[in-house]
């Protein structure tokens, strides 16, 4: 055995580097897996380097965990190695539990899959690998020609009749970073109880079977897609169009990612041809260059600082943007009184579509309006779907069409795709998520942005042609349904003092909850950890809190001028703790929109001002 494998030597001096605090004990059991056991055999001379010249540090934060399936499935950094990052091993183990856990709960030795992947780097090297792990499993897998979008793999489940399907994106997250998202065949991503059961394949993997790729193409176990799943797919959602108004001018950015194959092509199938694409986004780039802080994440309004020039140039209304697997929509609107863009939240949007689409689809019913695929009688088993965390808006309009609303979702659109099979995709509605994720009809079980930006641009339009834009629409609703006010709050713990931060700051939510924020006292808490309801300040039990079951915490408080309710939770992707604020003045807005307005946004200011106080010192390691 050459130097480079004295696996004795390298243990020791990694049980010697936890004794001086270099590197942390869990760390320790993942680095000495990885140095000792065979199916590590091909990193150990790279690793055993960074072992004998002391990089702690690095192999602190290739090591620290085992990178965990969350709500989006598995997603980290990327690196050559590491139990921690996103890498040909983690990823073959990943396709491998996922290939594992079907044939176990089949019974069947065949079966079908289909593999895409984003524009980030090193995802079609992974794609590739996905797919000749579940060839080598006896799968027949469709792997798409090139970069798509996450919903049209969703798509590509059902329309194939697959079994299982894999998406390699990690979504919005930075370039260094990348990620495997699991679904099953009912088109959503993997749900209770398969979600546990394929997490308990993926860390039971030894040995990785596997094929050679261009040989498992030339004979037919690995098979190239693309434009004819592309033609279907996008002839699906055009079909659910509910207006003929085409008369808009509006820029579309990508962000370097996949959007044109799905949200741009959308629009100029639907006849949009006023939609132009933002070209210094328009190239596929996993780098993300030309994207502020090469954040591609449209929740951030940042990301359309380079397009504004453009839009006011051009005089331009409307300005969209997807993420890089285009799964999330996000949109600026032009106040032509000011001439300012304005963003509009994820809730908002939401909102806005859900009211769109229950007008448009009434219309047709009673005989008029324009006729789609997606029309007929609204009745009471007619749903709209929203998680936790999401804006009360939303219900409140359902409600009033008097369609079934079903609110009590964990977060991940997961549930949502999981709520429509359970309930009947026949007669959903709506689907539709804070963090800028919607769906209509019955193509898909993920969201999808190319949808919401169809039907963002319909309502656009229409409203162009009355003198009106998005943001008159959206005060028109807190006029007749109430001033609804919903905003974020992230904090971010790297590492593994930061996964004990975040954790420690949800524990101390349970336990020793504030009393009160800002001048508003805290009544009540749902905690469905531990499916309890408790008043506060006392923190009693009151009563149980029915199912879901979710690292969730969701606390209310009343004032004099309005009902607030704030849910924390960790993220199930990214190293931070969320925080979602809501707020409802008491009583209808009526013609008071702007005094609600001014009155709640001040009470939620001062309250998040006082939450982010009461949380640093719990966040911030000592």
């Amino acid at each position: 055995m050459s130097n480079d494998h004295n696996t004795t030597e390298l243990l020791k001096l990694v049980d010697q580097a936890v004794t001086d605090d270099k590197i942390k004990p869990a760390t320790a059991v993942n680095l000495k897996q990885w140095i000792s056991e065979p199916q590590f055999e091909k990193y150990r001379s790279a690793i055993a380097v960074e072992v004998r010249a002391g990089k702690w540090k690095e192999l602190e934060a290739c090591f620290w965990e085992v990178i965990e399936f969350g709500t989006g499935g598995r997603r980290g950094p990327m690196a050559d190695y590491g139990s921690a990052t996103i890498n040909e091993r983690t990823i073959a183990e990943s396709a491998h539990g996922l290939a594992a856990y079907y044939k176990q709960t089949s019974g069947r030795p065949i079966g079908r899959a289909v593999i895409s992947h984003d524009s980030r780097n090193r995802s079609r090297e992974f794609a590739e690998l996905t797919a000749c792990v579940f060839a080598a499993h006896g799968l027949k897998v469709f792997l798409f020609e090139s970069i798509r979008s996450t919903p049209e793999l969703s798509f590509a489940v059902l329309h194939l009749k697959c079994d299982v399907g894999v998406m390699i994106s990690a979504s919005h997250n930075p370039p260094a970073d990348n990620g495997f998202k699991a679904y099953w065949s009912h088109g959503g991503q993997i749900t209770s109880p398969h979600d546990k059961g394929v997490v308990n394949c993926v860390y039971q993997a030894k040995d990785i079977p596997t094929v050679n790729f261009a040989v498992a193409v030339a004979d037919g176990r690995i098979e190239l897609i693309g434009e004819a799943v592309d033609a279907v797919y996008a002839r699906s959602l055009v079909e659910l169009s509910l207006s003929k108004n085409r008369n808009l001018r509006a820029i579309y950015s990508p962000l370097h990612g996949v959007g044109e194959t799905s949200v741009y092509r959308v629009l100029q199938e639907a006849g949009f041809s006023g939609v132009s694409i933002f070209e210094p986004h328009r190239e596929p780039d996993g780098n993300f260059p030309n994207v502020p802080k090469q954040l591609p994440n449209p929740e951030s309004a940042k990301v359309f600082e380079p397009i504004l020039p453009q839009a006011r140039e051009q005089n331009i209304g409307l300005i969209l943007a997807s993420d890089p697997d285009a799964d999330r929509i996000a949109v600026m609107v032009r106040d032509p009184k000011s001439g300012d863009y304005v963003p509009i939240s994820g809730n908002q949007q939401g909102a806005l579509i859900t009211d769109y689409i229950v007008r448009k689809r009434s219309k047709a019913a009673a005989g008029s309006g324009h006729s789609s695929k997606f029309t007929g009688p609204l009745t009471g088993d007619n749903y709209v779907v929203e998680t936790l965390v999401t804006t009360q808006l939303t219900a409140a309009i359902a409600r009033a069409a008097k369609l079934r609303v079903v609110d009590n979702l964990l977060v991940g659109f997961k549930y949502i795709g999981e709520t429509m099979d359970a309930l009947g995709a026949d007669k959903f509605v709506f689907g539709t998520e804070e963090s800028l994720g919607y769906l209509a009809g019955d193509y898909a079980r993920d969201k999808d942005a190319a949808i919401a930006a169809l039907y963002l641009c319909e309502l656009a339009a229409e409203l162009a042609e009355e003198g009106k834009t998005l943001l008159d629409r959206l005060t028109e609703l807190y006029a007749e349904y109430g001033y609804y006010a919903e905003r974020q709050r992230n904090d971010y713990a790297y590492g593994p003092s930061g996964k004990e931060l975040i954790l420690g700051l949800i524990e101390a939510f349970r336990k020793t909850p504030p009393q009160e924020l800002g001048g508003v006292k805290l009544t009540e808490v749902h905690d469905y950890g531990k499916h309890e309801i408790r008043t506060l300040p006392a923190n009693t039990k009151t009563a149980d809190l029915p199912h879901p079951q979710g690292n969730l915490v969701i606390f209310f408080a009343q004032h004099d001028d309005c009902r607030i309710r704030f849910a924390v939770r960790p993220s199930g992707t990214e190293p931070k703790i969320k925080f979602y604020l809501f707020a409802e003045p008491n009583g209808p807005a009526g013609a008071s929109v702007a005094e609600h307005k001014a009155r709640t946004d001040a009470r939620l200011d001062a309250f998040e001002k006082a939450l982010g106080q009461w949380v640093e010192p719990h966040i911030t390691a000592k």
